[in-house]
């Protein structure tokens, strides 16, 4: 660089610096700015000789993230310094953690400490543990310390995802799969639904660029159709706002692209088939004590001009969210004949909606409850940490289970409100109340009345749980539990009893194999768990002990060891796995007619297709190596892609369509619509006009004029059936088509 060019940088980062000191939402003391001053001052130095991948330098992205910090979330000048100096210790030889503490205080090093921490993953972890798991524990962890260590790494990873065009596709794909997995629901769960939503349309970008940018242009061409439509709405509405002599303000909010995708995908229909694509939101001036009479004055106004629909009425300020999220929520039949979802809160309550904890906290600061809200959460979360001994995927499969769940509100019997997440059952609200109620529980009366443990509590429920000293954990519980605390909590219960049972099926299996005149060792071990299919050692001692592994099984094994040899002999002489016929004619098609090629020298692998997603040639794809059973191909839209790319990346490998034209795959396509006499010939007619497209079976169901249908079809590549599935669109009557 020239020193032009040097200099024309100093200007740009002094230039954000004096940006960060201005957003701030918190009101800055003359001491503060002093300490964030010194703290950039301290980031520019340890990053003096770093820079981006796009090239500019990295004093950058901590400015950045100290300004989302500031500005976005609106914590105080400790996080902004912190968010300063998070990435100081870690990249840079000439600060220590020691140095940060001299210089700025414990508690500023406390949360730089925990963010290096984050960062850094420990080498040694398993292969078959997921690092970025181990990772996401290590986060949680941190809150021991303190919470602005989460806020802050959400504040880092959002800046991350925003500036993300200079990296590789895969390591795009892996930070994107990782951001909607984990980051973009602990956003939402800690209320800071503006980041949420960012994360999620980011994560989207990269996970699925073309579904992002199809959303996105339908966006941008209907704005102006979607503003004249707001301004309508307003304008009927106004009128009585102001005769009420109301402080307001009426916008209107496009709904993400994230959530415009979820709709199509979850209600089968286009984007032009959803009408609520956007929000009214009113957001009022009240003092604290005439908020609530206002809002339902709002809702009064604005159900008088338009009808609403009554099962859509969400009061979240009665009960507010466990995120302290309150708002009145109503849809309602707008111009036109749309539906409209009208959002009615208070600016104290707007800010909450967009600030989360800072805006509570700034709404709270002098009173005993300040941090009521965020502690609450924070020790629900430790309760879920509690147990180091669970496997990180599981771990974060388990943490994920509440993160986005709705809520519903019981009674004890005593008639406190408790919030549990929907699709609840006793067994969540006794591990709720406390871990000793969950273990002894015998029975549970909902509103008086006895009902099974897997019974689903309704909002407004009144419980009762009945308790035993006998009473223990069992297997079932796992299918009637949803809460990460009750199936954590019985998980380790029945884990426990597991070992005991696997202790002494150990011993038993010692002297049955020694009458068979084999040596319990490692090599034995690993014999009879893969001959079992079983995964651990555990679980064989364990089938020993409670007997479903008896002696008539461990001499088959033993017949099956003696003749071991001579199998590997053969094996090896035709140079051919030991697999069943039609996987072999399978291998013989893959190899013949290259249908996929793996990695960046597209080499040619065994593979089979996943169950979950069902793919054909044609649709964008990656390989997934499994431990047990090899390469399994999944859709890039598989519902466990997200997961699988950001907790296994290590075992992705991405995948290309050669030549599918000698292949046949099987597909699934449900219709549905108006019925009419002779549709069903139509529909075959359809079909056997089109090349390429064998019919297996049909299967149609009509209710009241109503008809739903099935059909089976084989076709060699996606385009045949894409094709076909417009074929059928186009018959009058039919309402929907869709592949399964």
């Amino acid at each position: 660089m020239t020193d032009i060019d040097i200099e024309k940088e100093n200007a740009t980062i002094a230039k954000a610096y004096r940006e960060l000191l201005r957003v701030s939402y918190r009101t800055l003391s003359k001491a503060d700015k002093i300490q964030i001053r010194k703290a950039f001052d301290v980031a520019v130095d340890a990053h003096k000789d770093q820079r981006r991948k796009s090239g500019e330098a990295y004093i950058f992205h901590p400015i950045a993230v100290a300004k989302i910090v500031a500005k976005e979330i609106g914590l105080d000048a400790t996080s902004i310094t912190a968010a300063l100096l998070h990435d100081v210790v870690e990249d840079c030889d000439r600060y220590t953690l020691k140095d940060i503490e001299d210089m700025f205080g414990e508690t500023v090093a406390k949360i730089v400490d925990g963010l290096t921490k984050i960062s850094f993953i420990n080498k040694d972890t398993d292969m078959d543990i997921s690092m970025q798991a181990e990772n996401f524990r290590r986060m949680l962890l941190t809150l021991n310390d303190d919470v602005r260590v989460i806020i802050i790494k959400i504040a880092d990873r959002l800046h991350n995802m925003q500036t993300m065009d200079s990296m590789r596709p895969d390591k795009q794909v892996k930070l994107a799969s990782e951001t909607l997995y984990i980051y973009a629901p602990l956003a939402h769960k800690i209320g800071l639904y503006n980041i949420k939503t960012e994360l999620e349309d980011l994560g989207l970008k990269y996970t699925e660029p073309e579904v992002y940018y199809d959303i996105l242009h339908k966006i941008k061409d209907s704005k102006e159709e979607q503003d004249t439509y707001i301004s309508e709405f307003s304008k009927v509405i106004s009128t009585s706002l102001d005769k009420e002599q109301l402080d307001y303000t009426i916008k209107g909010r496009t709904k993400s692209i994230f959530s415009i995708r979820k709709k199509i995908l979850n209600q089968g229909v286009s984007f032009d088939e959803i009408y609520d694509k956007f929000a009214v939101r009113i957001v009022y001036k009240s003092e604290p004590e005439n908020e609530k009479f206002l809002a339902w004055k709002i809702y009064s106004i604005v159900t008088d001009h338009f009808r609403p629909n009554p099962t859509r009425l969400r009061d979240w300020i009665s009960s507010p969210k466990s995120t302290g999220y309150e708002a009145l929520h109503i849809t309602v039949v707008g111009p036109k004949g749309r539906w409209v979802e009208v959002q009615i809160r208070s600016e104290r309550m707007n800010e909450i909606a967009e600030k989360g904890y800072a805006a509570h906290y700034k709404y709270k600061e002098g009173s005993e409850n300040a941090d009521e809200t965020l502690d609450s959460w924070v020790a629900k979360l430790q309760e879920t940490l509690e147990n180091p001994e669970t496997n990180a995927v599981d771990f974060v499969e388990q943490f994920k289970l509440n993160l986005y769940s709705k809520e519903i509100f019981v009674f004890t019997p005593k008639g406190d409100l408790k919030s549990l997440p929907k699709g609840a059952t006793p067994l969540d609200f006794a591990f709720s109340i406390h871990t000793e109620i969950g273990m002894k529980t015998r029975g549970a009366k909902v509103n008086g009345k006895l009902v099974p443990l897997s019974h689903v509590l309704k909002s407004g429920d009144r419980l009762e749980i009945l308790t035993a000293e006998n009473a223990k954990p069992n297997p079932n519980w796992l299918d009637y539990a949803t809460t990460a605390k009750a199936r954590g909590k019985i998980k380790s219960a029945l884990k426990e009893d597991k070992k005991r049972i696997a202790e002494d099926g150990k011993e038993i299996l010692r002297r049955k194999l020694k009458q068979l005149k084999i040596t319990l060792d490692e090599k034995s071990v690993n014999e009879l768990v893969n001959y079992f299919k079983l995964k651990t050692s555990l679980d064989l001692f364990f089938r020993v002990g409670a007997g479903t592994i008896d002696n008539v099984m461990l001499k088959a094994f033993a017949s099956s060891r003696s003749n071991a040899f001579m199998s590997y002999l053969k094996n090896k002489i035709s140079r051919r796995p030991n697999i069943p016929k039609e996987e072999l004619e399978k291998e013989e098609i893959t190899n013949k007619y290259d249908l996929l090629v793996f990695g960046k020298d597209e080499e040619k692998l065994n593979y089979k297709f996943a169950n979950c997603c069902n793919p054909i040639p044609g649709d964008p794809v990656f390989g997934f190596l499994t431990i047990n059973d090899g390469l399994k191909i999944h859709k890039k839209n598989c519902p466990n892609a997200v997961s699988l790319q950001s907790n296994y990346a290590y075992r992705i490998m991405t995948a290309k369509w050669i030549d599918s034209s000698q292949q046949e795959f099987p597909a699934q396509i449900k219709l549905s619509g108006i019925d009419n006499l002779g549709l069903v010939n139509t529909i075959t007619n359809v079909i056997s006009s089109n090349m390429h497209v064998n019919m297996k079976s049909i299967s149609f169901e009509s209710d009241d004029g109503i008809f739903s249908g099935k059909i089976n079809v084989v076709v060699t590549n996606n385009t045949i059936l894409k094709k076909l599935v417009d074929n059928l669109k186009k018959i009058n009557g039919i309402d929907k088509v869709e592949r399964v």
